[in-house]
């Protein structure tokens, strides 16, 4: 299967979107043209491009891009949990690891964010340290605390 991508500038810098034609496949930081086969911008990753925009400029909070995600059953459970986690609002390693009802997962809870395919639309970077501050984030940190200040600045 052939696989889409186009790179696109934000104001957390460029990132990565990928697609197999029907649904939203990747959403890296960075320019990532391994991932992807073509560089075209189809109807999946316009679609994709626009909210993205309008995320940045506070328009919008909840996605509704089709995604399809790879991973194992725990995995994806971890991220429909985040899916879940209001706009504007974070939770804990060991919150997501009760919500999917396996308390004692908080490190798996972490590698499973980690591996997260299509970041900032399922929202790792809401995800934080019990302590209450960011304890890593594929981005970097300072992109999480630049997405996790946006979205408070914006949810005023």
């Amino acid at each position: 299967m052939e696989l889409y991508g186009t790179v696109m500038e934000t104001p957390v810098g460029k990132i990565t979107l990928g697609s197999d034609g029907i649904y939203l496949t990747c959403l890296h930081f960075g320019e990532k043209q391994d991932l992807y086969s073509r560089e075209e911008c189809n109807t999946i990753l316009a679609q994709a491009q626009k909210q993205i925009r309008e995320y940045f400029e506070g328009t919008r909070r909840i996605f509704d891009i089709p995604l399809k995600t790879n991973g194992t059953v725990f995995q994806k459970q971890v991220w429909q949990a985040l899916q879940k986690i209001p706009y504007g609002e974070t939770r804990s390693y060991q919150q997501i690891a009760q919500e999917i009802g396996n308390q004692n997962a908080c490190r798996a809870v972490g590698m499973a964010n980690h591996r997260n395919p299509i970041a900032i639309i399922i929202p790792c970077h809401r995800v934080i340290g019990k302590s209450g501050i960011p304890l890593g984030f594929g981005g970097g940190i300072s992109v999480q605390k630049k997405l996790l200040e946006l979205e408070r600045r914006i949810q005023k």
